[in-house]
């Protein structure tokens, strides 16, 4: 969910500026773990436990329009490890009730780790998850992913479209 269906790095970006009166560009992600991309180390473990901040994620440009063309021909799971950080379960529910309404309580599952969880494919941002993908592993380009090339890569929910669209021909050609 977090870095795919919502903008979390523009999330942390517009709440160090207005915290700390500096305005600091994506560029800060490349390559290094969310935590250590602040010069405040402790910026993102303080927003993270702070009530409202996952209810108030922007959404990812595309992610509606292209979740709901996605749900025309496959059935939508969204998988979100919210265990970690407690106030994030219900406000992540209430998120995606307003965002997302098409898609069902019951195929919403919260979870500490996600390599128990088996789809035909995984859009995720961290290789932690991809990693034990027991589909198709998706990675959705991310700061802090920048140097993995281990896993097929998208930058944007046009191309998560585009990609389904292949894949859906490739099924096709094999039936």
């Amino acid at each position: 969910m977090d870095g795919v269906l919502a903008d979390i790095e523009s999330h942390w970006l517009n709440l160090y500026e207005k915290d700390y009166g500096v305005r600091l560009g994506p560029e800060i992600f490349l390559n290094v773990k969310e935590s250590d991309a602040f010069p405040d180390k402790t910026a993102v473990h303080k927003y993270v436990f702070t009530p409202g901040f996952f209810r108030t994620l922007p959404v990812m440009e595309g992610a509606i329009e292209a979740v709901k063309k996605l749900a025309e021909d496959y059935e939508i799971y969204i998988v979100s490890a919210a265990m970690e950080f407690p106030l994030s379960l219900f406000e992540k529910r209430e998120w995606l009730a307003e965002h997302f309404p098409f898609i069902d309580w019951k195929n919403i599952i919260f979870c500490g780790d996600k390599s128990v969880i088996a789809t035909d494919y995984l859009i995720d941002d961290h290789c932690k998850n991809l990693d034990y993908c027991k589909g198709t592993p998706i990675m959705f380009t991310a700061g802090h992913n920048a140097s993995f090339d281990h896993h097929v890569r998208v930058n944007s929910w046009s191309e998560v479209l585009s990609l389904m669209e292949k894949e859906q021909e490739k099924q096709c050609a094999l039936s």
